[in-house]
């Protein structure tokens, strides 16, 4: 049996699948602008903008009021303030420019607070996880649920990286020197959204990182809860969406794994 989608994520759903359309476009073009550096980042700076211009006008037509935060252009407060769409028209940018498939379009839906809807779609590969509170998550029509390993050295675990001044390189040496000898491996995806995407598919047991936007994981936040995981902040606190600093993982590993990431500094 099919899963059924509500109103809203099938809003969301048809948001992306346009915007996805025109950056498919694009990125089949990446590859032919590589023989400069200005030139490719620039195109795809433009081609970010198109997508998320696309989604504003989408989620406008279908929900007038509703207020916005996305990360070309910031937040738009509408007449209902209670509903806020989160929006991160190009998650993987950098992959996007190299003319790597690993990007998504992310977006999430928070009333009064609360995340309640999130979709996360990968045009290439074509999987459109989504998820809505109480309702579970699905990859295109499958039900998603985390995974079951028990033992932090069969775990898989995605991390982000610091880069080009963007966060503090030592401390995340230091939180991978603790992490390292302790798993089966990490991986660095380049795409928050796709890395929760997969905690909540059981393709990672575990996902960390600092210095995120809400844009960036709040969808991904309701794929891994809806899917039986635990979402926090590293330290805790319960607001990983907007506190910068986010852990993600199955039942059995985000206390051992937060005890090592807190041991070594991270917070």
């Amino acid at each position: 049996m099919a899963a059924v989608r509500s109103a809203v994520i099938n809003v969301m759903v048809k948001a992306a699948q346009r915007a996805a359309r025109s950056l498919v476009r694009d990125f089949g073009e990446v590859e032919q602008l590589q023989v400069s550096r200005k030139g490719p980042a620039d195109f795809v700076s433009t081609a970010d903008k198109s997508a998320e211009r696309i989604l504003r006008e989408d989620l406008q037509k279908a929900r007038p009021g509703y207020s916005m935060l996305l990360e070309e252009s910031g937040r738009h407060a509408g007449d209902d303030p209670d509903n806020v769409w989160l929006v991160d028209p190009l998650d993987g940018t950098t992959n996007f420019l190299h003319g790597l498939p690993i990007w998504s379009i992310s977006i999430a839906l928070e009333q009064k607070g609360e995340l309640t809807a999130g979709v996360v779609f990968n045009p290439i590969t074509d999987e459109l996880f989504w998820a809505e509170k109480g309702q579970g998550a699905y990859l295109n029509d499958r039900r998603l649920r985390v995974s079951g390993r028990r033992q932090l050295p069969d775990a898989l675990i995605a991390t982000g990286m610091p880069f080009l001044g963007r966060g503090d390189t030592d401390p995340f040496l230091e939180q991978m020197r603790a992490v390292l000898p302790k798993v089966a491996g990490v991986r660095r995806w380049g795409s928050a959204a796709l890395d929760l995407a997969y905690v909540a598919a059981g393709r990672y047991e575990a996902f960390w990182e600092s210095g995120l936007h809400a844009w960036d994981v709040a969808a991904g936040i309701v794929l891994v809860r809806e899917a039986g995981g635990y979402v926090t902040e590293i330290g805790g606190g319960h607001n990983p969406a907007h506190a910068g600093s986010i852990l993600a993982a199955n039942p059995h590993l985000h206390l051992p794994l937060g005890k090592i990431l807190r041991d070594a500094g991270a917070t």
